[in-house]
């Protein structure tokens, strides 16, 4: 999967599941796609899920009650990454994500670490700023009320996260 695609998408050839960085961008592909059970194969049987500041998942299974919610066909994800930095098995993320729920679209800011072993994802931290997300929330709760405020998702790597 080329690195750094606006916003990430299934790649036409299957990426090196080998490769930490292509294991995160895979895995941030499937859940963009609504494809929990890809998602859930990139991960750990005791995965540690965490968005710092909020309870943390532990494991697969609860991981995937938690984001069952996505499969509704009004639920939709989807992650822009802006830079993406792999060291050994840990990744690091900048990303606009964004949370669709009917015509509530939320987009923010969030900064990513991801541990892969063995092809599986072992950590999940995220980290956002909540003021940013409050921001993102009630703009999104705005424009379905005035339509011209619907954040368009990020034009480039170099556009402001969250914009």
């Amino acid at each position: 999967m080329p690195h750094g695609l606006l916003p990430i998408a299934a790649a036409d050839a299957a990426p090196d599941l080998t490769d930490p960085q292509a294991v995160v961008e895979a895995f941030l592909a499937a859940l963009a796609a609504s494809d929990l059970d890809a998602a859930l194969e990139l991960v750990a049987d005791d995965l540690e899920y965490v968005n710092v500041g909020l309870p943390a998942i532990h494991g697969r299974e609860r991981l995937a009650r938690a984001f069952a919610v996505m499969e509704r066909p009004t639920i939709g994800f989807e992650a822009y990454l802006h830079a993406i930095s792999a060291d050994g098995p840990v990744v690091l993320t900048e990303r606009t994500d964004v949370i669709v729920w009917g015509r509530f679209r939320a987009q923010f800011w969030v900064c990513g670490r991801f541990d892969v072993h063995d092809g599986k994802i072992t950590l999940w931290r995220d980290a956002f700023d909540f003021v940013d997300l409050l921001r993102g929330n009630l703009r999104a709760l705005a424009a379905i009320a005035v339509p011209s405020l619907k954040p368009e998702p990020p034009a480039g790597r170099d556009t402001a996260p969250g914009r």
